[in-house]
């Protein structure tokens, strides 16, 4: 018999609580790319955490299996102050235009390997969208990933061009998605 997925929403003000889990997880999905590029390091990691948890309404849902940790999502939502940093490719105003409930910001869907290509991932992503209160959701996969940003148009996205949001990390294909 399959253990069952056991999947728990937090907040902004659990991050202390969550945030060495959330931390444990990451290093090890990116334990390869962090050894060769400083951009995918913990520290760098743990910063951008940070930030996005200082977002407007972050939350965060943590999968696990028999009690171990196995993935998480988690994201923000963006403010009508924002400005899309880093957007390399033109896009019309209207798709730019920002308010304080139009995006959600989705910054990480990380799954560990064993549990890859079992749906985690799609359930983990599904059960943080629920929660959310804003009209879409915008993701950035890796330019050198078309099979996950095929996995994610499976899903409802669509491509709106690229970004690069840090001067010294890779290119992004933007992805946004209506939130049901």
């Amino acid at each position: 018999m399959a253990a069952a997925l056991t999947v728990s929403y937090y907040t902004a003000g659990d991050l202390p609580v969550i945030e060495e889990r959330l931390i444990e997880v990451y290093a090890e999905v990116y334990a390869q790319e962090a050894a060769t590029d400083p951009f995918f390091s913990v520290e760098r990691f743990t910063e951008r955490l940070h930030r996005h948890a200082a977002g407007p309404r972050w939350g965060c849902v943590f999968g696990e299996v028999d009690g171990a940790e196995i993935g998480y999502a988690y994201g923000f939502a963006r403010t009508a102050a924002y400005r899309w940093g880093g957007l390399i490719t033109l896009a019309s105003a209207d798709l730019l235009e920002e308010t304080d409930s139009r995006t959600f910001a989705l910054c990480e869907v990380m799954v560990r390997e064993p549990w890859r290509g079992t749906g985690v991932a799609r359930t983990l992503h599904e059960e943080l969208l629920s929660h959310r209160i804003e009209e879409r959701s915008h993701l950035l996969v890796e330019e050198g990933h078309p099979r996950v940003r095929a996995l994610y148009e499976r899903w409802g996205y669509s491509r709106m061009g690229t970004m690069q949001p840090y001067p010294d990390g890779p290119r992004y294909d933007s992805m946004l998605r209506t939130i049901a």
